[in-house]
């Protein structure tokens, strides 16, 4: 039987379809458009806003580097983490999304490192795994789903950006 997957926090991002479909999702403020992620239900956190209910809306698939850093701790809730498991550091990426203009961290995906980043960067989101955990005998166990931001090649070589 195949893994079950589970996003770590469901409802913000896409969790079917091909690699190139994956969105991060927020929600929109249908009175002052302001955009939200996380997801704001039930009402806008604009404080210059009487609001209205937020629509969820797909985010920008790409932005750009704003800052990065290599993770040297296990990290906290709701990332899924057993402290008797092996662990490996990962790389943090602050990313401001392009058509949004806001701020949005992630991991960056499995083999980039701070080497491989630079600030000003254009980096894709993509869907992501956290980690794993052992079935119980009746499944072969759980995936924990997530994202994680990748170098995009923009045919650029040297380091120019």
């Amino acid at each position: 039987m195949p893994r079950k997957r589970i996003p770590v926090v469901a409802g913000w991002f896409t969790e079917d379809g091909p690699d190139e479909e994956f969105r991060l999702l927020g929600t929109r403020c249908p009175l002052c458009s302001s955009v939200f992620f996380p997801r704001q239900d039930g009402f806008c956190r604009n404080p210059g806003c009487t609001g209205g209910e937020p629509v969820e809306v797909p985010l920008s698939r790409r932005g750009t580097v704003w800052s990065y850093t290599d993770g040297r701790y296990r990290p906290p809730a709701p990332y899924p983490c057993d402290p008797d498991m092996p662990w490996e550091p990962y790389t943090l990426v602050a990313v401001e999304l392009a058509a949004e203009r806001m701020v949005v961290l992630g991991q960056a995906a499995p083999g980039v490192g701070v080497a491989d980043l630079a600030v000003g960067m254009t980096v894709e989101v993509v869907p992501g795994v956290l980690g794993t955990e052992s079935g119980d005998g009746t499944d072969d166990g759980t995936v924990w789903t997530a994202w994680h931001w990748r170098p995009v090649d923009t045919g650029l070589r040297d380091g120019a950006r």
